[in-house]
């Protein structure tokens, strides 16, 4: 089924840009709104798409010109009686969307595609308002389509093959990179995007972390491109609602019913970017200029501890990061370990890295030599009597740490600051293992340390504010990013990463799709840095599994709790790229 000419209803964000992405790939484009005013609303909107590009060297001025002169902008839908697919693009409302393609139903030949670019609305539902159910399919594009090269291919229980392989065949002609999924809600995206989206909102309705802080906590945790908050100002809050709305009455998960405050938002008006104001407040409507944003990095803190002498306890990866990073900042390091050798060999680990630092030019040798004084081993916790602070970072067992702190406790001068490295533990229960509950703070670090900016400095109820302003001088004094959160389960990073990872089994457990169309629709579609899958791998299934019980512990959300394929993976001992055997096979 040959594709040469495309109807395009709707000239929002969405359906200007997959006009332009059409008309660029050399295809003829009929863009339909329905008054001129949205029209030349449209038109604008591609035009000034097209100059960017040009300005930026993608596209040549006789290429933009050719391109915009393969777009007929119109306001009349019998312009469609000679195309060979239909793209409707408006707003997210079944009534309407079924309303368009029963009215294009009877304008277009009888050949013609029907597709809806629906995120999360029943395709079904759509194509039976039409006349050629078999013919209606979903292509569901992602924002911005002209540079977004992933797409989903709907394809319901009535969809003919031949509709399906003519949409993938023309969203792979357009560059894109198409993956064909069933009917169901919110399809692969969005229903792991959205599900994430929804829990950062209830943990900012709840005050557990500042919007700044969740949002920053995300970029430099995950790498993701923006943080959840900020993203859902983009996409609109109104459009996240319905989208969370629909996916929540077909599905009935609770993590997706809408957070009460996204719905009062949207009430308000407060639509995000395009209203102007969401979450952030910006310096007009449809500007990304936030005009609100609070730099928590230089806010003034009140009194602090003097801290210029750091004891680490571990001897593992993210010990040596830590010492590490400590000694390059110019603190005075004494490392200890359970045994001398073990010590030496953490030693060994950290000057290794200098070296490799300086080999590649990004440690000056004299900055090298400077740390190695400042660094030190010892298998004494005693060696720890005269530190200001203590950053404990041994194994992520709750008894381990326990007895570890009940011997700092004995150990260090009082004042000194005790924190735990932990991802996941309750810093509460360290804490009372002490006499100083107040002295005692989580000081998370990201591995790799050295290269991750972020630290998530925890504040359990017992923590005096003048520790937690110690800990954020530190981290600062480190060139790190802290981001302040109460003391629950998986802080802010892995209480807002694992539950979607844990989706994403799911909904590889259900036969939905593919490990790898899973990994290709979240790195392609959402821009994050690698797909659920590959993060597991290398995160490993076991320490993914903790997590991920931790949290429905501490929770009780029914969604939290591990898997059966992940239990049934950690159980045969398939945990990831460190067995060589995961979701993938890694074997040689």
């Amino acid at each position: 089924m040959a594709i040469s000419r495309v109807g395009v209803i709707g000239l929002g964000t969405m359906g200007a840009g997959i006009a332009e992405v059409i008309a660029r790939h050399g295809l003829s484009v009929v863009a339909i709104e329905s008054s001129t005013a949205a029209l030349a609303h449209g038109r604008e909107m591609i035009e000034n798409s097209t100059q960017r590009a040009v300005a930026r060297g993608k596209l040549s001025e006789t290429d933009r010109r050719d391109l915009l002169g393969r777009i007929t902008f119109t306001t009349d839908l019998p312009e469609l009686s000679s195309v060979d697919l239909v793209v409707e693009a408006v707003s997210e409302s079944l009534e309407l969307k079924k309303a368009i393609l029963a009215e294009v139903d009877r304008i277009a030949p009888p050949h013609a595609i029907l597709a809806t670019n629906t995120s999360s609305l029943s395709v079904t539902d759509i194509a039976v308002a039409t006349s050629r159910p078999a013919h209606v399919v979903g292509i569901h594009f992602f924002n911005p389509a002209p540079i977004l090269s992933f797409v989903e291919i709907v394809r319901t229980v009535v969809t003919s093959q031949e509709v399906v392989d003519a949409a993938t065949e023309f969203a792979t002609r357009l560059g894109k990179k198409p993956v064909v999924i069933g009917d169901r809600a919110g399809f692969i995206a969005n229903a792991l995007l959205f599900g994430y989206l929804n829990h950062a909102v209830s943990m900012y309705e709840s005050r557990y972390a500042s919007r700044e802080d969740i949002d920053d906590a995300m970029r430099l945790g995950c790498g993701y491109p923006m943080g959840p908050l900020m993203l859902l100002d983009l996409i609109g809050l109104d459009t996240a609602y319905e989208i969370l709305d629909t996916m929540y009455k077909q599905g009935r998960d609770r993590l997706h019913a809408p957070s009460p405050i996204l719905k009062q938002l949207v009430t308000a008006g407060l639509r995000g970017r395009k209203s102007g104001r969401g979450f952030y407040t910006y310096e007009a409507p449809g500007s990304p200029v936030v005009v609100d944003r609070i730099d928590s990095q230089n806010t003034e803190l009140g009194p602090v501890r003097e801290v210029q002498t750091v004891g680490v306890v571990g001897s593992g990866t993210m010990a040596c990061g830590i010492a590490e990073v400590f000694a390059l900042a110019g603190f005075d390091v004494t490392l200890v370990a359970r045994s001398a050798d073990r010590a030496a060999t953490a030693i060994a680990t950290i000057e290794r890295s200098w070296d490799k630092g300086v080999e590649k030019g990004v440690l000056a040798p004299e900055d090298r030599d400077a740390a190695r004084g400042r660094l030190r081993g010892s298998s004494s916790l005693r060696e720890l009597s005269y530190v200001d602070l203590v950053v404990e970072a041994v194994v992520e067992d709750l008894e381990v740490k326990r007895a570890l702190f009940v011997e700092l406790d004995r150990t260090c001068k009082p004042g000194a600051v005790l924190a735990s490295s932990t991802s996941s533990l309750p810093v509460i229960d360290l804490a009372v293992a002490t006499g100083r509950p107040g002295d005692v703070v989580g000081l998370h670090f990201f591995n790799p340390a050295r290269v991750m900016k972020l630290v998530e400095v925890v504040q359990t109820v017992a923590t005096a504010q003048e520790v937690v302003d110690t800990a954020t001088e530190v981290c600062r004094g480190l060139g790190k990013h802290a981001v302040t959160c109460g003391d629950r389960a998986g802080f802010i990073v892995n209480a807002l990463l694992f539950p979607y990872l844990n989706d994403a089994v799911r909904m590889l457990e259900a036969n939905y799709a593919t490990a790898d169309d899973i990994d290709l629709a979240m790195k392609k579609g959402c821009g994050y840095p690698m797909g659920p899958f590959e993060l597991l791998d290398v995160v490993g299934l076991d320490v993914a599994h903790a997590i991920q019980r931790t949290l429905y512990l501490e929770f009780r959300e029914p969604g939290f709790a591990p898997t059966p394929r992940l239990e049934h993976l950690v159980t045969a001992g398939y945990v990831g790229r460190k067995s060589g055997r995961g979701f993938r096979d890694y074997a040689t």
